[in-house]
Parts: structure tokens; C-alpha cells; sequence
């Protein structure tokens, strides 16, 4: 998407960020009451790569909908990815939006949702340190869990999972689904599957020779199901 037709990855995060958010609307039954959103209480864990920058940008359109959004980091901002996602930490910080980073001892504060953006298809080996601590809290919380594109800990390719891993309540993955998310290990980890728009041109497919519809004719964000290890987009 970069090389050959210059869409830039700010695009595609800031795609995915607004689609999550929506999708954290839906989950949290408000999307048909104008006001609903207001004060609702949020957590979004971010890791330091474009997963967590998805996560930030969902934590922005959330805030400027009124809801009570509180931001984990699990590393200091000179630790982030360069480009987009530090772009997306910088917009926050000039909103004065609350930003935290885990700490030994730490505790989530009350939530109706938590959305986990803190490992994406970049995982490799376990979760540690600070990402593992905060897999750990958001699975001892009795709030639901959003993950962004795959539950923190689970290989997206292959369906392993990791110790630690999330274990979601819903899974909003990019574009078309992740191979490990049809493995039948990886299922009870995922939660309700949703497929989400970032905007990939039907070229792009055509270019590896996959024939895919436009997904997206009726809505951004779309649930599916899976059966005989194959994606079902449900009616």
C-alpha cells in the first residue's frame, strides 16, 4: 500500500483507530443515543509499535465523543515507533488527554471496556515486562476486552498462542482475516471476529491474484464467523 500506490501508514492507522472506536461504540450499546457515550469509562492499553498506534488513535476519536478514556503505555514516548504511532502520541499529549504508563504494582482503574492495542502482527517470542503485566490485568478485569487486528499473544500467522495472552471478547482484525485467527486454538482467544476497512485498493489484491469483493460496500466494520477454518462475513 505504501510502495505502490503512496497510501501512508498514518492513513491506514487513522482508519483503523476510527473503526475500533466504532466498534467500541457498538460493543458498549450506544451507537443509536446520541449522548450515551459521555463519561462511559474506557481503558486503552497501547504497546510501541502500529498496533498500539491504532489503539491511541481509537483512544482520541473516543475522547472526542465524550467518553472517560484513561491510556496505558507500556513504554515512554522516546520508546515508541517513529512516524505514525508517535505521531498519534504527540496529538494526544497537545490534547492534554490522560496519558499513564505501567508500573510495578499497578492496577487498572474501572472499566466498562478495555481495548487491547498492544501487540499486533509484529509479535515475537512471549509477551514480557510491561506488555505481560498489562495482558495479565486485562484478563483478570471483569470488563470486556477489544483487541486490534489479534489478542495481545496470539501469532496471527499461525495461531499459536502465547503465555501471557489476551483473551478477548471481541477481535476487530484489518483487511481480511489473519490466518491464525482460523486456527481452532485460536478461537476461544478471539471472541466475536469483525473484519474492519483501511482502505486497501482492490488493485492490490488483484496484484496477488486474490479475488476479494468490496467488503465493505454496506459498513466499515463487519462481523464474521468462522467454519471449517474458512472467514464467513455474516449477514
Amino acid at each position: 500500500m505504501v510502495e505502490q500506490f503512496g497510501i501512508q501508514l498514518l492513513q491506514m492507522m487513522e482508519n483503523a483507530g476510527r473503526n475500533l472506536a466504532l466498534l467500541a461504540k457498538r460493543i458498549l450499546s450506544v451507537e443509536d443515543e446520541v449522548d450515551a457515550l459521555e463519561d462511559r469509562p474506557i481503558v486503552v492499553l497501547a504497546g510501541r509499535g502500529n498496533n498500539g498506534g491504532g489503539g491511541l488513535a481509537a483512544a482520541r476519536h473516543l475522547l472526542n465523543w465524550g467518553a472517560w478514556v484513561q491510556i496505558v503505555l507500556t513504554h515512554p514516548p522516546t520508546e515508541l515507533s517513529p512516524g505514525a504511532t508517535r505521531d498519534q502520541f504527540s496529538i494526544l499529549q497537545n490534547m492534554d488527554a490522560p496519558l499513564a504508563w505501567a508500573e510495578e504494582g499497578w492496577e487498572l482503574p474501572p472499566a466498562d471496556l478495555i481495548v487491547d492495542a498492544l501487540i499486533g502482527y509484529g509479535l515475537s517470542g512471549d509477551p514480557r515486562g510491561r506488555t505481560a503485566d498489562l495482558i495479565q490485568l486485562a484478563n483478570s478485569s471483569v470488563a470486556p476486552i477489544l483487541s486490534l487486528d489479534a489478542p495481545s499473544g496470539l501469532d496471527p500467522t499461525g495461531g499459536h498462542l502465547s503465555v501471557p495472552h489476551v483473551s478477548a471478547t471481541a477481535t476487530m482484525t484489518l483487511a481480511l482475516p489473519k490466518r491464525g485467527l482460523l486456527q481452532p486454538e485460536a478461537r476461544a482467544a478471539c471472541g466475536q471476529l469483525y473484519l474492519a476497512d483501511i482502505g486497501v485498493p482492490p488493485a492490490l489484491y488483484e496484484h496477488f491474484d486474490l479475488e476479494v469483493p468490496p467488503l465493505f460496500a454496506r459498513d466499515t466494520v463487519l462481523p464474521f464467523h468462522i467454519q471449517d477454518g474458512t472467514a464467513f462475513l455474516e449477514e
